[in-house]
């Protein structure tokens, strides 16, 4: 077998385990849980501890019809969701990379953005200590691992952090309102060092485009007044943000590079 299609294969089961445990981050990061402790896994409404088979990415929901073993209740569609999502990522970043430590480096930073999205859809709050210490490693692993300099990385989280708080800034004087989470402030420290200065304008612009394609069935279909006016329900910007950051690890190069020929 092809050693390319192989590592392609390896990488995408690698993926799909690691979202079993990106489940297991964004569930007890919601409820305030140890990560560690307990260490196996369990239903989330009866305590019940999973077996092996129970733990298999994707397959056990499916057996399991969605619903836990013991108690019966159905098992939330994020289970499936995140570990797909995980599984699929994986395989991009393998496409993309090869093998090798850009590769294991972007997974791992995968990995962090994708519990921090769920966590961020989930309860409109950003943890704040996992994006500092992401943050500190994105700017360590970019020179090191994904040939952005080291100036590069610290100009892209300085640039992408500032530019958010002085939208903030500017809302809250026009407005009076809060209108962008201090979050995703913080956010941006991360995402800035693993795209570079040069990926950063793709970054907000693709959140940008994802944020408004979301919100367009509510804007449509929407009353036109009142505090359910699509206008005035809030909408946590972190996913957003962290699918723009990984579109632009995975394809901002050959975006660019289209545009800049559209401009010649």
């Amino acid at each position: 077998m092809d050693e390319t299609l192989v590592f392609r294969i390896l990488a995408t089961v690698l993926g799909l385990i690691l979202g079993s445990f990106y489940n297991v981050c964004i569930h007890r990061g919601l409820t305030g849980e140890s990560i560690a402790n307990p260490p196996r896994s369990k239903c989330p409404k009866c305590g019940h501890f999973l077996s092996w088979w129970e733990n298999i990415p994707l397959l056990s929901w499916l057996l399991l019809r969605g619903r836990c073993r013991s108690c019966r209740k159905p098992i939330s569609a994020r289970y499936p969701l995140v570990e797909a999502l995980s599984g699929a990522l994986a395989l991009a970043l393998a496409v993309k990379f090869g093998p090798g430590m850009k590769f294991a480096v972007y997974l791992a930073f995968s990995g962090l953005l994708t519990v921090l999205a769920f966590i961020d859809l989930a309860s409109f709050m950003l943890p704040l200590w996992p994006m500092i210490i992401g943050a500190v490693l994105a700017v360590i692993c970019a020179p090191l691992f994904l040939d952005i300099p080291l100036m590069d990385a610290l100009l892209a989280a300085g640039l992408g952090a500032g530019t958010f708080w002085l939208v903030r800034w500017g809302y809250r004087r026009l407005r009076g309102i809060e209108g962008l989470g201090e979050g995703d402030i913080w956010l941006m420290l991360l995402l800035g060092p693993l795209t570079g200065v040069r990926h950063l304008p793709f970054v907000i612009l693709a959140s940008g485009i994802s944020l408004i394609a979301f919100n367009l069935p509510m804007l449509l279909g929407g009353d036109k007044g009142g505090e359910g006016h699509p206008m005035r329900t809030p909408i946590p910007y972190g996913p957003f943000l962290c699918l723009g950051a990984m579109l632009a690890i995975l394809v901002g190069d050959e975006v660019l590079g289209w545009y800049l020929g559209v401009l010649r």
